[in-house]
Parts: C-alpha cells; sequence; structure tokens
C-alpha cells in the first residue's frame, strides 16, 4: 500500500495537470540562504590493488539551513563517500581526502585537528547509517551506548539526567516501552526499531546538520514510510537541515528540497527538486526519471533502461564519464563538463549547455 501510494505521488510530480503550478515548486527553500554546510571541489581516494583510484571528482554543493537535501544516484556513484568524507571517516589508510574544503559555519572541518573535530562530528553533526547492526555495538545493552553520546559531549552530565534525556529521546522516536528498552541488546529488537534507535543518538545533542544515508534500504515499505515521516517530524521540531542519501527517486519526492545526481563520483546536476523533476537536463538525470514506471503506462510493458553498465573508477572514460552510454554523445564530451549555472538554481556538468 505505502510503495503504491509513493509510485501514484512520484507519478503525479513527473505529470503535473497542465496549466497549474508543479507541486513540488511550491516548496521555497533556496539554495543560496543561510548556508551552513558547504564543500567545495571535493576529491576522494582509494589505494587499491590496482593502485590509487578516484571515488569523488571535485564534488561541490551547499547545505542551507532548514533544508533537505537529496543525494541520488546508482550504487558505486559516490554518494555513501561523500557522507563518510564530510564526516572524516573513510576506512584508514586506503581512504584519502587528496584536496578540497568541508565548511560547517566558517570552519573547514578537513582542517581541524583530531582533539577538536570530535566538538563537532557527532555533535553539530550527525550521521545514520545504512545498517544499524553494523554501525552498533551488539555486545552492548541499548541504554549504555546512547550513555556513550552524553560521556563523550556532556562529559558533567549526572547519571540521573543522561537516563531521563534518554527515555525522553526514544518516547520522540516512537519506541515503546523506552525504561526496558535501555537494558535489552541489539538482537533483541526488530530491524524498525534498530533504526529508531539509531536516528535517536544522532538527535541527543540536537545536531544542526544530519546526514541519512539510505537509512530505509533494509526495511519493509511499511516501516520505510515510518521512518521517513519520523525524520522529517524530527526535522521541524529541532529546525535542523539533512543530506539525504538514497537511490529511490520516490524518497526523494517525498522528503527533499533540493537534489544533486551523481554519476561515477561526480555531479551530473543539481537543483530544487521541483524543478528537476519538472526540467531534467543532464542525460543521465533523464535517464533515471524515464525508467520510473507511469500511471498511463500500459501494462506489462517493457521499462525503459539506460544502455551499457556504471564504469569502474579503475577504468573510467576520459572526460565525460556518462559518454560511453549517452544518446548525445559527440567530440567535445571527451573533455570533462564543468557544472553550468542554467538559472532557477539549476546547475548541469554537460556540453549539450553553453
Amino acid at each position: 500500500m505505502e510503495r503504491a501510494k509513493r509510485k501514484e505521488k512520484l507519478a503525479t510530480y513527473l505529470n503535473p495537470a497542465p496549466k497549474t503550478q508543479h507541486p513540488l515548486t511550491q516548496r521555497n527553500i533556496s539554495l543560496k540562504s543561510d548556508v551552513i554546510l558547504q564543500v567545495k571541489d571535493l576529491v576522494t581516494a582509494f589505494e587499491t590493488e590496482d593502485g590509487r583510484v578516484r571515488a569523488l571528482e571535485d564534488v561541490s554543493f551547499s547545505v542551507a539551513a532548514g533544508q533537505t537535501l537529496g543525494i541520488v544516484g546508482e550504487s558505486g556513484c559516490g554518494k555513501s563517500v561523500t557522507a563518510l568524507s564530510i564526516m572524516r571517516l573513510l576506512p584508514k589508510p586506503s581512504g584519502i581526502i587528496e584536496k578540497g574544503e568541508v565548511f560547517f559555519r566558517d570552519t573547514d572541518i578537513l582542517r581541524l585537528p583530531a582533539d577538536q573535530l570530535y566538538k563537532i562530528r557527532g555533535n553539530r553533526i550527525s550521521m545514520i547509517f545504512q545498517e544499524p547492526m553494523t554501525a552498533l555495538n551488539p555486545v552492548q545493552k541499548i541504554g549504555k551506548q546512547l550513555k556513550e553520546v552524553f560521556w563523550l559531549h556532556y562529559p558533567d552530565m549526572t547519571e540521573q539526567t543522561i537516563w531521563e534525556k534518554s527515555i525522553q529521546m526514544l518516547k520522540k522516536v516512537g519506541i515503546s516501552e523506552p525504561e526496558a528498552r535501555l537494558n535489552e541488546y541489539m538482537h533483541q529488537i526488530s530491524g524498525g526499531m534498530r533504526q529508531r534507535i539509531m536516528i535517536a543518538m544522532a538527535l541527543l545533542c540536537k545536531p544542526d546538520i544530519l546526514i541519512a544515508d539510505e537509512p530505509t534500504t533494509a526495511l519493509d515499505v511499511t516501516i520505510q514510510a515510518q521512518i521517513l515521516d519520523l525524520i522529517k517530524k524530527m526535522q521541524q521540531d529541532m529546525g535542523m537541515a539533512v543530506i539525504f542519501i538514497t537511490h529511490d527517486l520516490g524518497v526523494i519526492a517525498e522528503v527533499c528540497d533540493a537534489v544533486l545526481v551523481m554519476y561515477a563520483g561526480r555531479v551530473a546536476e543539481q537543483a530544487l527538486v521541483g524543478e528537476l523533476f519538472k526540467n531534467p537536463l543532464h542525460p543521465y538525470t533523464r535517464g533515471l526519471l524515464s525508467s520510473i514506471p507511469r500511471l498511463e503506462s500500459l501494462r506489462k510493458s517493457q521499462l525503459k533502461t539506460i544502455p551499457g553498465m556504471v564504469p569502474s573508477l579503475a577504468d573510467l572514460p576520459e572526460g565525460c564519464r556518462f559518454r560511453n552510454r549517452c544518446e548525445h554523445v559527440m567530440a567535445k564530451c571527451k573533455i570533462a563538463p564543468q557544472l553550468r549555472d542554467v538559472g532557477d538554481n539549476h546547475l548541469v556538468a554537460c556540453h549539450l549547455y553553453k
């Protein structure tokens, strides 16, 4: 039922009624207003058996206070690596940030010494990971793991206050019998409840920015809808910005104000979400949107697909990384296109647009 509703809602965005305002253009959040996080020319690489490969190249974007920015793309396009680079949680020693800047307010996170980074990470910027069973400690009780957040950021807080605030947060994220849950282990609760625990931990310090890395991937559709509603509600209550990483365009349409489309480690397109669904410019973005089933499509008709495969990071094509799959490829595509501003807060990296 929830999946059908999401498809119907997405189809409405893709096919708005004539002579009416597109449903998503009613969201009035500018990409340039009150920016609290700015990523500039971020380049991230990994040392592999085949040598150093770049997973991100010249990624730039900004997030405004109260805004939800969606990052969308196929698996391996660099969505999660972007989040881990911002948080400086890349696996060591293989993960390397070669260049770039990540400004939180006026502070470049990438230049902070480790003893100052913890004041921001988990405190002002928090993250929800894809799979809570790998992100949380299976041999520690839930209550102790919540306590560790307070011990790190509020060392002078009393045990009684920690207990009360932990219960209060579990209630906010919709967990029943929170006192009992604090004395349980992860294997004793459901997948949806584990994800709620992750959200509670991420929000304990009331962060300015929440990074949600595919938080609904391993959940059934009904629980997905509950988690999305919960994140939206907590965002409204706390006024925080959210970076929502997903491969589901239905989720993007439902929860995001702006969207960043990534392909093979680069930004292909960026726009307010209504503008992107109404006027997709990059051939890759058009391919993603055209692959979505439509209400007016014939039953059992073949879905449209993007031909070819995503290139390996160790063997990327010269110039535009999408050119080996693009129907508009031309000679100049051997030169990597730069993000161009085409108006209305809409950026696209494609030689089709001068």
